[in-house]
């Protein structure tokens, strides 16, 4: 029987986090997403030349709301986001971190900007992988904080985020003038995410330079959903449009660790099993779900369920 195989007629941007002395920047190696040409894994229709990447998350505040199964790892560290860094590169061998601004959140009254900028220049000294710089959510904090963000990393090409429909000229413009790229946010909408690449890239940023956030749900929360939303977005880039040809970041561990079913301790239900392997899981096999469905960065958190997404990729990529 003749196999049918799909013609794709585009390929997904490239595009490269990090920047090396050579290039302007100190990173030591640079991390490059997206470039395939076939749906996830289909390496009989086309090319997938770069594996997805998982990125460390870590926190400028202690995380006060994590269950202590996720602390545990990381007990040592946590008052300390420099600490914190180095750990996740040196004992676990992070290629990619992601720093979460948490501390500029209203919620925790008037930021201390000199202390973030002193983190963030501790950080860039101490670690040499290349940097996803978040904000908080909050458009003003963000709006207020970012730039300043940008300016000091110039050269470094991070990836900052999150640009929104409603709010992102600020961040644009401050990835334009500081070389980085930009995560472009949409709430589960293919539309929303279309229109904001649109709008962006009306402003003087290349495509390739933007990452699409396409929000998504844990295992039981929505995954079903957001898969889908994912997969049309690459059917439609691989098909031609080049709006739509943008990589794909997971926040995979911010999603699966706000679960009931991932973080409830084993005494409150006896049933579902040991608390500490039920998060892991549940953060691994949320990764896994995107994984298929395209994701080319993956925002992770427990080591553990990150060494198994590690191999789960490495044994994908060399089927």
């Amino acid at each position: 029987m003749e196999q049918v195989l799909e013609k794709w007629t585009n390929k997904i941007n490239s595009v490269v986090i990090g920047a090396t002395p050579e290039e302007g920047g100190s990173r030591t190696s640079k991390v490059v997403v997206g470039g395939e040409k076939t749906l996830p894994f289909l390496f009989f229709e086309g090319d997938m030349p770069y594996k997805p990447v998982i990125a460390m998350e870590i926190l400028d505040k202690e995380p006060l709301d994590w269950p202590e199964s996720l602390k545990e790892p990381f007990k040592d560290v946590l008052n300390n986001p420099v600490l914190w860094a180095k750990k996740c590169v040196e004992v676990y061998k992070a290629e990619l971190l992601c720093l979460s601004l948490k501390s500029i959140h209203p919620d925790y009254g008037e930021p201390d900007i000199d202390k973030v900028l002193n983190t963030l220049k501790s950080i860039l000294k101490e670690v040499s992988v290349p940097l996803i710089i978040l904000g908080c959510g909050d458009p003003e904090r963000d709006n207020l904080i970012l730039p300043k963000c940008s300016e000091l990393t110039k050269g470094e090409r991070c990836l900052f985020g999150d640009a929104v429909q409603e709010n992102y000229k600020t961040l644009t413009a401050s990835c334009l003038a500081d070389g980085h790229n930009i995560i472009a946010e949409s709430p589960i909408d293919i539309n929303i995410a279309k229109q904001l690449n649109i709008l962006i890239s009306e402003m003087g940023l290349e495509l390739n330079r933007i990452v699409i956030n396409p929000t998504i749900g844990a295992l039981g929360y929505g995954l079903e959903y957001a898969y889908s939303i994912m997969e049309r977005a690459r059917l439609a880039g691989l098909s031609g449009d080049k709006m739509l040809a943008c990589p794909f970041i997971c926040f995979v561990g911010q999603e699966a660790w706000r679960a009931k079913e991932a973080k409830a301790l084993s005494t409150e239900f006896p049933e579902w099993g040991p608390q500490k392997e039920r998060g892991i899981l549940w953060e691994a096999v949320t990764a896994l779900g995107v994984l298929l469905a395209g994701a080319d960065i993956l925002v992770m958190r427990h080591p553990k369920a990150i060494e198994i997404i590690r191999e789960t990729i490495e044994r994908l990529m060399s089927d």
